[in-house]
């Protein structure tokens, strides 16, 4: 049986390795495999940009995905976290009561959808406004 709790805290910890794809749907999902492409490629923006310089073209290009990929993750946990037993029991775990103990929201799962709403806009913001610098930086060379 899976637990919102847990899929909650995978999305928000480990979303970017594509963990809580992994737990709910298995290691045959696509999407979870997919997931630490955009991780490391904004990674590896950050390392471009602390070797070449903060006006390295590529560095500004690669590294919002990292954040998006945070922010989206973040949005994972908090869409897990907020529903009902009965749709977590319906979608996650077939054949289950609709009101079993896994689909239930405890105080940990509310501490996961407060620490994704927290990190979540932090990282979206962060990396829409490295963007928008970069940009407007670039039109005016």
């Amino acid at each position: 049986m899976k637990s919102k709790t847990v899929a909650a805290w995978l999305a928000l910890v480990g979303g970017p390795l594509g963990l809580h794809r992994f737990y709910l749907k298995g290691p045959g999902d696509l999407l979870g495999w997919l997931l630490p492409v955009p991780t490391a490629l904004g990674l590896y923006g950050i390392m471009r940009a602390r070797e070449h310089g903060l006006d390295d073209l590529w560095s500004w290009v690669l590294i919002p995905l990292l954040g998006l990929t945070f922010a989206g993750c973040a949005l994972n946990a908090i869409v897990y976290g907020l529903r009902t037993p009965e749709q977590w029991n319906r979608r996650f775990n077939p054949g289950t009561q609709a009101h079993a103990a896994c689909g239930r929201t405890g105080w940990f799962t509310v501490i996961a959808i407060a620490l994704a709403l927290l990190f979540g806009t932090t990282a979206l913001v962060t990396s829409t406004v490295l963007m928008f610098q970069h940009f407007f930086e670039y039109q005016l060379r």
